[in-house]
């Protein structure tokens, strides 16, 4: 995997840019040459972001419901009058609850979970299909988790809505031509943020993925290195 890949002039849209992954993701893509493009739910948000990211005319970042279909064809609509494409898509979109007994949690949690973890990438995916398709180098990239696989009983909602995201993603890379655009996973146990690691100097977090070491993984999946590879999971996971 090099992870050094360059990337330059492609558009990268980031589906959930906030957060604590998706400014590791979205400054090693810029670092690579994309250009990228943000996605999330405040305006100031992303603009902050934009500023610290310092890539000038390479970000685009704008507000949007990524619930709402209507918000996300505007987005993408958007991107494509501004730069004439859109090569890649970054669904980063995250969401938890859990830690009850699958027959004691409340169905609501049930009901955020979809509308976080599986109608956003639903709605993402559908809306950029034709870019990606027409892009020569389209990819999309969807980090999910080790419960998508070994779900337990007490994050029975969450696993489920995992799943059914990264079944919906092996979906949409079956339906790519040979050759052509891409759709992969990246699977980690919990990831470990800058902020994680400011908030608690010196703790060790053993079982939990660098957010650097998922941007790099997005940004080869996102390469020439990568075109091989479609419908396929690339797990930064312990053992």
């Amino acid at each position: 995997m090099d992870a050094g890949a360059s990337l330059d002039g492609r558009v990268i849209a980031i589906a959930g840019v906030g957060g604590g992954l998706g400014p590791v993701v979205a400054a090693r893509l810029g670092a690579a040459g994309a250009i990228v493009a943000g996605a999330n739910r405040g305006q100031e948000e992303v603009d902050a972001l934009g500023e610290e990211l310092g890539l000038g005319k390479r970000w685009d970042g704008r507000a949007v419901d990524l619930t709402d279909v209507d918000a996300v064809a505007a987005w993408r609509d958007g991107l494509v009058e501004r730069f004439g494409r859109v090569d890649g898509l970054i669904h980063l979109v995250g969401g938890w609850r859990g830690g009850q007994p699958l027959h004691e949690e409340p169905l609501a949690d049930w009901d955020l979970l979809h509308r976080l973890l599986i109608r956003t990438v639903q709605l993402t995916t559908r809306a950029f299909h034709d870019q990606l398709a027409a892009s020569g180098h389209g990819r999309f990239v969807l980090v999910s988790a080790k419960q998508a696989q070994h779900p337990s009983n007490g994050n029975a909602a969450y696993a489920a809505a995992k799943a059914a995201a990264e079944a919906w993603t092996l979906a949409y890379a079956d339906g790519f031509a040979p050759g052509g655009a891409t759709a992969n996973i990246v699977v980690v146990d919990a990831i470990l943020t800058p902020q994680m690691r400011a908030e608690n100097p010196g703790k060790e977090f053993p079982t939990f993925t660098p957010a650097e070491h998922v941007a790099d993984a997005i940004a080869w999946l996102c390469s020439d290195g990568a075109a091989e590879m479609n419908g396929g999971r690339l797990p930064l996971t312990m053992p």
